[in-house]
């Protein structure tokens, strides 16, 4: 089940924006909870970091949906935001709160349903996916997307990651096969990345949560190339 907060101060919109919700749940066989507020401070103040997607207008009487987006955005950096407006201007301020998209009003239902199903793709790509590695004492479980990088130490290696450093026993050989499609590269000989935590690339290294990864000379090409598709698929 997909959870869709509706930020509207207007309740025809609001009803509207519901319709069309309800009209593709039949049309896509897709489930969703709806939950309505009728002003940006009602969802912003206390905001929970439960929805997948915020359908939210921008001009409201006590806090505009630019100002909710930017409180939201403190406590939850991976919701969708869609703005509702009839305002176009809003387009380069929306790009410091990361909306995904504009709807605007009038609200028609092709391009309100073609956002939708973008935003719907986006969420199904985050799939969390997991991997399980032995370490001294034990084994862990770990989000693939919470790693950052892979790096071969004396036989060893070490899996650098949003919770700490494990090491395991293994090669990088076989890890790389093991991460095969899942949006790792190698970034040289000793060195596995993930190309969901290349910040840049500066001065043939890919720096990824501020560690320089350096690019080897026979990977470089090769890497660039992977980061560019998997970039693209976003």
């Amino acid at each position: 089940m997909i959870n869709i907060a509706i930020v509207e101060d207007e309740e025809e919109y609001s009803n509207q924006i519901k319709k069309y919700l309800e009209r593709y749940e039949k049309e896509h066989g897709e489930k969703f909870y709806v939950t309505v507020f009728q002003d940006g401070d009602e969802i912003a103040i206390g905001y929970s970091a439960k929805y997948h997607i915020i359908l939210m207008d921008i001009h409201m009487q006590f806090m505009d949906g630019m100002k909710a987006a930017e409180q939201i955005r403190e406590v939850d950096a991976e919701v969708i935001i869609i703005f509702i407006t009839n305002m176009t201007q809003y387009a380069i301020r929306g790009y410091q709160v990361n909306a995904f998209d504009y709807v605007l009003k009038p609200i028609e239902y092709f391009p309100f349903s073609s956002s939708l199903e973008r935003a719907i793709g986006r969420i199904k790509n985050r799939v969390q996916r997991y991997i399980t590695i032995p370490i001294k004492g034990g084994t862990v479980k770990l989000d693939v997307s919470d790693i950052y990088y892979i790096e071969s130490q004396r036989n060893k290696l070490v899996y650098f990651t949003k919770s700490g450093e494990y090491i395991t026993t293994a090669t990088l050989k076989d890890t790389e096969e093991k991460f095969n499609g899942l949006g790792f590269c190698r970034a040289n000989k000793g060195c596995l990345v993930n190309l969901e935590h290349v910040d840049s690339i500066i001065n043939g290294c890919a720096c990824v949560q501020g560690n320089n990864i350096p690019l080897s000379r026979t990977r470089k090409n090769i890497f660039m190339e992977e980061l560019t598709d998997f970039v693209g698929r976003d």
